[in-house]
């Protein structure tokens, strides 16, 4: 279970103080999927970026299983339990597919487990396993091997930051259709994802809405989602008239 507990974010911009975020709190129980939206600049990555540990809260705590955490480093935070998936993966020169996976497992694993991680994202492992893990590789295929990676540490928390950026729309299909077993699957764990796409917040358990720093609203999908797609129907026919 992850708590947030009256989290704020200050950060410095051109010599002026901005609050980021501001009072933050949410619990996110085991066995969930939740998906955290809101408009642009609303501190949603924000607050991805502090549960990792990438960045530190002015004031409040982040907890993880009823253990205070705000303080650990982003490598403390995957070491007891944190996968975070980047919103744009990076690229390894001269690291193969299965040596990334094993880093993110922490343990040796054989050529057919690493296979096995592999086409749990969709991906045929004969044509993936042994390539490195560079420009070659489409966003798509980076999105999906970072996730393999994220199913191998075998995570209480998965955390993903806008996983649909850059990515074409076949690959977000099949993003899709990944995120939909890993739901299916968790007990123990719990996945967050940060984005705007109204397929991913369908397959969500809940929903946190952010804007302007605060936490808006938090609910079931059924509770949230009809009020946003209501929402974005009457700024897209504002727009039209406009």
């Amino acid at each position: 279970m992850l708590e947030l507990k009256k989290i704020c974010f200050r950060a410095e911009d051109e010599g002026v103080e901005k609050t980021i975020l501001d009072d933050i709190s949410f619990t996110i129980p085991n066995g969930k999927l939740v998906a955290i939206t809101g408009p642009n600049g609303g501190g949603k990555s924000t607050t991805a970026r502090i549960i990792a540990g990438i960045e530190k809260p002015s004031s409040g705590q982040v907890l993880l299983d009823g253990v205070d955490i705000t303080g650990l480093s982003i490598t403390e935070r995957a070491q007891a339990g944190i996968g975070y998936a980047f919103q744009h993966p990076v690229r390894f020169k001269g690291i193969k597919v299965r040596d990334l996976i094993t880093l993110a497992a922490g343990k040796e694993i054989g050529h057919s487990d690493a296979c096995e991680y592999l086409s749990a994202v969709g991906l045929c492992a004969r044509d993936y396993v042994t390539r490195e893990v560079n420009s070659s590789l489409s966003g798509g295929e980076l999105k999906r091997i970072e996730i393999a990676t994220v199913l191998a540490k075998a995570s209480k928390l998965s955390l993903f930051d806008e996983p649909e950026a850059g990515i074409d729309l076949w690959s977000f299909q099949n993003l899709i259709e990944v995120f939909q077993r890993m739901r299916d699957n968790i007990e123990d764990s719990s996945i967050i994802i940060i984005s705007h796409q109204e397929r991913i917040l369908n397959i969500a358990d809940e929903i946190i809405v952010m804007a302007n720093g605060k936490l808006q609203r938090m609910g079931s999908k059924e509770e949230i989602l009809p009020s946003l797609l209501a929402e974005d129907a009457v700024r897209t026919t504002c727009r039209g008239i406009a």
